[in-house]
């Protein structure tokens, strides 16, 4: 039979009346059900009364199926052989639908329900698509999501605004979708929070934070109020930039216009703080908040890591045990990290083991990671190796990677070669991996090698990540990368440059050209070190600011010898406090003194 017999057939086919009081009894059960076993004993009086096709009962019995986590068990009975879905409406095909987009990883499901929603007849209507598109997204399928709108616009549910913020929520939400995305959101006749959340939320995710707080100014223009999920959505975007003065703003921003200052709000402040170098702040918040959760806990202790406080964040993770919150894995992963960076090697060990016998948590790959990155960082190399190989999971080539860097700079270049090897065999178009090699025949002085792999890195495609610096100020964000020239006052910065070069070598500055790993002379080595991306960030920042002002940067890669030593040089000469976050933690540079004592 057809679409459109079935259909027909459906429109002929009356319903049989049923008893009211037998109806509403079982929706009343249904309303208080609370477990599976009162469930499978609701799903018999159903049978016993004669309601297996009463669409109403069946709908309510699928949203309570839902609630119980148990959207199989309700569909079991609603397609079951014994069912006339002839009856079945569109009502009760969105609530299965909606059931599985709410699933973590039964999401596909939602879509199969629609398309045999369609395959029986039943007409979708507008309530319909924003729990499909929110399938589309989680799944994260494009193509798939393009085929839903179309069907959108057949069913000219085009200009319906909620329909139109979760097609702008799905295409945020899938690789290479984003502009179409922003063509939705644009062409919308109006917006509300929602459409302006779910843009921002678009970028956010993407890693486009720039525009995403560009977004939100506009929103600001538009006179449209935030609310509390947008204010997360921003302040999650001020975190990856480390944009803190954005961040402040925000803050006061949300007392001013009074946001509900939900729980999630309260942990993203805290999270933004503490990332965005200010985590005495973060601290503050936290003491202040009320109904913490373990998320508020972990953002603290994490915070407290990335800045070297492993103390403090000991002591934080001890006072969250006494207060009778139990740690999760996400906490001991914040734990580990604090061990690590501030050089706890007995207690991260006690830590690591006290996880499994105390607490009943199965390590996983990022406990392990931790523990490799505490040995690796406090030089026992081959400790390290030894427990990755004695590791009940298999590493990964994160760990491998750490190890790496590890033999490199102890001079275990051999180790490092081997293992380097072993990666590229496994991973033979990660980038990465050829730059660890090419260090590593570098510092062995064999150039010949060191050529080679760049050439198979050039005919392949692949290359080195650029370093590159964020700095805010005056509310905009500007990026550097090394030997940047780009900037319309690039003169200035460079004259900046020498300036603070001749001042450091007068202050007893040697630079680290080791680091640089060119067969080139010694000057060229210099000079090519004094563009690092960090460098001109701070000969900006000098340019821009009042003497004496805080200077605050952001590196996408790890600090290099050279710059961690430089900017101690910098922070005494020009009395600055210099706050730099690489890709690992925190360096607070303070009268030619920095935070992590030298070690990261």
């Amino acid at each position: 039979m057809n679409i459109a017999l079935k259909a027909k057939s459906r429109l002929q086919c009356k319903i049989p009346i049923h008893d009211r009081a037998a109806e509403q009894s079982c929706l009343a059960l249904l309303q208080s059900c609370n477990s599976l076993p009162k469930l499978a004993q609701i799903h018999s009086r159903i049978l016993k009364l004669g309601l297996l096709n009463n669409p109403l009962v069946l709908t309510k019995f699928t949203a309570t199926s839902s609630d119980l986590n148990a959207i199989d068990y309700a569909t079991s009975v609603i397609f079951s052989p014994e069912s006339d879905t002839l009856l079945y409406d569109t009502f009760l095909f969105n609530t299965i639908i909606r059931a599985y987009a709410q699933t973590n990883n039964l999401k596909t499901n939602s879509i199969g329900c629609y398309n045999l929603m369609l395959e029986y007849g039943v007409s979708p209507n507008k309530f319909t698509y924003p729990f499909v598109l929110k399938a589309c997204a989680g799944i994260g399928d494009l193509n798939l999501g393009k085929s839903v709108h179309g069907a959108v616009l057949k069913f000219q549910f085009g200009d319906d605004i909620h329909v139109q913020n979760t097609l702008v929520h799905m295409y945020g939400s899938c690789e290479g979708g984003i502009e179409l995305g922003r063509k939705v959101f644009d062409k919308m006749s109006e917006q509300d929070s929602v459409s302006w959340s779910a843009m921002i939320g678009g970028y956010a995710r993407l890693g486009l934070s720039t525009d995403a707080i560009d977004l939100f100014r506009q929103m600001q223009i538009s006179g449209v109020c935030p609310d509390e999920i947008t204010m997360v959505t921003v302040l999650s975007a001020c975190t990856d930039l480390g944009a803190l003065e954005v961040g402040k703003w925000v803050e006061s921003f949300i007392e001013k216009q009074m946001v509900n200052r939900s729980v999630e709000l309260c942990n993203a402040l805290i999270d933004m703080f503490a990332k965005c170098g200010d985590v005495d702040k973060a601290l503050k918040l936290f003491r202040s908040m009320n109904g913490r959760t373990i998320v508020s806990w972990t953002s603290v202790i994490a915070g407290l890591a990335m800045h070297g406080h492993g103390l403090e964040a000991v002591a934080l993770f001890e006072e969250m045990l006494e207060a009778g919150v139990p740690p999760d894995d996400v906490a001991f992963v914040g734990l580990l990290s604090a061990c690590s960076h501030s050089g706890l090697v007995d207690k991260g060990r006690e830590y690591f083991d006290s996880m499994k016998n105390d607490f009943g948590i199965i390590p996983k790959i990022e406990h392990y990671g931790c523990m490799v990155d505490m040995l690796c960082r406090s030089g026992q190399v081959k400790e390290a190796h030894e427990f990755i190989q004695k590791m009940p999971i298999e590493s990964n080539p994160i760990i491998w990677r750490t190890l790496i860097s590890a033999c490199s700079a102890r001079g275990e270049l051999k180790l490092a070669e081997s293992i380097t090897k072993r990666l590229i065999g496994n991973e033979p178009m990660h980038e990465s991996n050829y730059v660890l090699l090419s260090h590593i025949y570098a510092k062995l002085l064999r150039w010949e090698k060191k050529t080679k792999i760049r050439e198979v890195m050039d005919k392949r495609g692949m290359k080195k990540i650029p370093g590159s610096t964020l700095i805010e100020l005056d509310n905009e964000i500007y990026e550097f990368v090394s030997g940047d020239k780009s900037h319309h006052q690039s003169k200035e910065i460079y004259e900046m440059l020498d300036e603070m070069g001749r001042k450091m070598k007068a202050a007893g500055y040697v630079p680290t050209t080791s680091e640089v790993l060119l067969d080139i002379n010694e000057e060229d080595k210099e000079d090519a070190l004094n563009k690092h991306s960090e460098k001109l960030a701070i000969a900006f920042a000098l340019l821009k600011t009042p003497p004496g002002t805080p200077i605050r940067i952001v590196k996408n890669l790890r600090v290099c010898n050279d710059c961690h030593s430089a900017t101690k040089f910098i922070s005494k000469i020009y009395n600055r406090e210099i706050v730099v976050r690489d890709r690992h933690r925190f360096h607070h540079f303070k009268d030619g003194s920095c935070s992590c004592r030298d070690f990261w």
